[in-house]
């Protein structure tokens, strides 16, 4: 992977992480466009994850640090209540993650009906964000639980995580502000467990993955900076909800991802 490669591919990691388009399906379109095989890639893969969940927590550093505070009080108090819906929206991630983790990866093979497939999907559930009245409601844990699996069925690439997981919580009847927080927040977790098995399954003679050490690192910083604005712009878009145009790209690509294959 040369550091131009890696450059596109981080920038397509923070951007797509974030923004309702799916970062999965795009990094498979990325990879085929730029002939990079996908089994050489798991060690750049985890590097650029972890990169987005750095950003994450540097935009919400301040929610993470008040949710600590209130959990380190050890009372029944918001901050609990807020991390234990985040714990109960983790459920069905979990269970994909453990009993069907081998099916999931194999839809990560460069499969573009599929990929296109699902984007079509996400723009479907988009565009039914638009077709409802926003509500008021501050994320239940019933709703924590149905954006959870929402999540879970986001492990398919072309699906995104954010765009499913927004448009379950806003067709619940939830807050913006409230959806676009829980959204990024409730990912954290799932990130990171995922990464430190990717982890554990890299061994020493092929940690590097045949990439040189400077594409790893400019993979991360392009992950890293474009995660950021894209974490900080997406929320925003939520609030305002302007997410009809996410749709129509996502459904452009997922036409034109199907016809390429």
């Amino acid at each position: 992977m040369t550091w131009f490669e890696a450059l596109i591919l981080g920038l397509v990691q923070g951007l797509t992480e974030f923004l309702p388009v799916s970062s999965s399906g795009h990094l498979e379109i990325g990879k085929v466009l730029l002939n990079v095989e996908v089994k050489e890639n798991l060690t750049f893969t985890v590097l650029v994850h972890f990169a987005t969940v750095l950003s994450t927590i540097t935009v919400f550093f301040q929610d993470i640090k008040k949710l600590t505070m209130g959990l380190l009080a050890f009372k029944w108090n918001e901050e609990t209540k807020y991390v234990s819906r985040i714990l109960v929206s983790m459920v069905p991630v979990l269970v994909v993650g453990v009993f069907f983790r081998e099916d999931v990866e194999s839809l990560f093979s460069g499969n573009l009906v599929l990929v296109g497939s699902a984007l079509l999907v996400t723009a479907t559930l988009l565009i039914s964000t638009q077709l409802v009245k926003p509500g008021t409601k501050k994320i239940p844990f019933l709703d924590a639980f149905l954006m959870g699996i929402a999540q879970a069925i986001a492990t398919i690439p072309g699906i995104s995580r954010s765009g499913a997981t927004i448009s379950t919580g806003l067709l619940l009847k939830n807050g913006r502000s409230e959806v676009a927080r829980f959204s990024f927040l409730m990912v954290l977790l799932p990130i990171i467990g995922a990464a430190f098995l990717d982890i554990l399954s890299i061994s020493p003679s092929t940690a590097g993955g045949g990439i040189p050490t400077g594409s790893l690192i400019i993979g991360f910083v392009a992950a890293f900076l474009s995660g950021y604005l894209a974490c900080t712009w997406m929320i925003n878009l939520v609030k305002k909800g302007n997410l009809y145009w996410f749709a129509i790209y996502c459904a452009i690509v997922g036409i034109v991802s199907i016809l390429f294959a």
